[in-house]
């Protein structure tokens, strides 16, 4: 059942202002992460890697992946993260290894440098949740319900994409 069947007009138009109004704050919110991690590198003078490398060496941790998976998991589109690869191996945050059974495929994990950028990250976000918790902005409870929420937007677009197109 649409929204357009379900909702009279007046509330149609009020759910698509904030429908529109939540796209619009997950993508500021998503340009604003990148900044705070360039400011952070930027901080402690670390300027050869961008706030896109940092975030996808954080992702991927102690983990050894293929750039499909890291498609598959949702966190980057195709060129995106093969060219960031790429980058990383070259300047040395990663490491790379054809995989034995399927050639075309390469496996990376974290060099020490990386996992240097890796524990960066993981500071700085200990250091904004610890900031949030305690100057009241959110608690636990805002972020099980936030973290819900968008979860089964999640859902509901994955779904959009498997099924209906």
């Amino acid at each position: 059942m649409s929204v357009h069947s379900t909702l009279a007009p007046a509330e149609r138009s009020s759910f698509m202002a904030g429908y529109l109004d939540a796209l619009s704050l997950v993508e500021r919110l998503h340009r604003l992460l990148l900044d705070v991690i360039k400011d952070e590198f930027e901080r402690v003078g670390i300027l050869e890697i961008n706030a896109v490398q940092a975030l996808l060496l954080f992702n991927i941790g102690d983990n050894e992946v293929t750039a499909g998976e890291l498609k598959s998991r949702g966190y980057y589109q195709g060129s995106n993260v093969s060219y960031n690869l790429k980058k990383l191996v070259e300047t040395g945050y990663m490491h790379h290894q054809r995989c034995e059974i399927d050639r075309r495929s390469v496996r990376v994990r974290l060099t020490e440098r990386g996992r240097h950028i890796r524990d960066i990250v993981q500071q700085l976000f200990e250091r904004q949740a610890e900031g949030l918790h305690t100057s009241g902005v959110v608690g636990r409870e805002g972020f099980d319900e936030i973290t819900h929420s968008l979860r089964r937007i999640e859902r509901y677009w994955t779904d959009q994409i498997r099924y209906i197109y």
